[in-house]
C-alpha cells in the first residue's frame, strides 16, 4: 500500500524515525542498528515500507534498500517471527548474512539475534531453507571472509563508529582478500568521502 517514503528526517528514536513527507510527519520502524546510518535530522532520505495492519494497530516499517525488505517479509512468513524479531535480526544480520546462514544452517549465528533461541533458529532454517536457495547459488562467502568482516566491524567499531556504519562500509569495499590494515584504511576512505 505503501512502498516507499521520501522526505526529511525529522527526528530518531531508538527504534524508530518520523519522517516528515510533505508536512505529514511518518512514525516508521526501522532496524536498530540501521538508524545511524540513515544521516542526521534535517536530511532527506528514501525508506522502503512495509505497512502492517491488525486488528487495532497500524504499522510503517522502513528500510534502507529493498533487500531489506524482502528479508522483513520473508522472516515473518515464519509462523511465531513477528515484525520485532524480524527488525532484531536485520540489525545483527545483513540480509547477505542471514540468507548465507539459512543457506548454510548456521542456527548459532541466528540464535545470537535477540528474540530468536534455538528452537526458534532451528525453525527459521527449516521452513526458509528452500526458499534462499543452496549456498553456491547464493554466493555465499567462505568461513575466512566472514571472519575478516567480523573482524573489520570489530576494528571499525573500536574506533567509534556504528555496526551499520561499518556493514555499510564492508558492502562498498572490493571483496578481493586483503590485510585488515589495508580494509581499514579503505573503510576510513570510504566514511571521507
Amino acid at each position: 500500500m505503501i512502498a516507499s517514503l521520501r522526505g526529511i528526517l525529522s527526528f530518531t528514536s531508538k527504534d524508530f524515525v518520523v519522517l516528515d513527507v510533505g508536512g505529514v510527519g511518518f512514525q516508521v520502524f526501522v532496524p536498530p542498528a540501521a538508524i545511524g546510518a540513515l544521516g542526521s535530522t534535517g536530511d532527506e532520505i528514501l525508506l522502503f515500507t512495509h505497512l502492517q495492519v491488525r486488528e487495532n494497530e497500524m504499522a510503517l516499517y522502513g528500510f534502507r534498500t529493498e533487500e531489506e525488505l524482502a528479508t522483513f517479509r520473508l522472516v515473518q512468513t515464519v509462523t511465531g517471527i513477528g515484525p520485532r524479531v524480524a527488525l532484531a535480526l536485520l540489525s545483527a544480520l545483513t540480509p547477505e548474512r542471514f540468507r548465507a546462514a539459512i543457506a548454510q544452517e548456521d542456527v548459532a549465528a541466528l540464535g545470537h539475534v535477540p528474540g530468536i533461541g534455538p528452537k526458534t533458529a532451528r525453525k527459521l532454517v527449516f521452513d526458509l531453507k528452500d526458499k534462499v536457495g543452496e549456498p553456491a547459488e547464493l554466493g555465499v562467502p567462505s568461513l575466512a571472509a566472514i571472519q575478516a568482516d567480523a573482524d573489520l566491524i570489530a576494528a571499525l567499531t573500536s574506533l567509534g563508529y556504528s555496526v551499520a556504519e561499518a556493514q555499510e562500509a564492508i558492502r562498498n569495499l572490493p571483496r578481493e582478500p586483503l590485510a585488515l590494515e589495508e580494509k581499514v584504511r579503505l573503510a576510513l576512505a570510504y566514511f571521507a568521502s
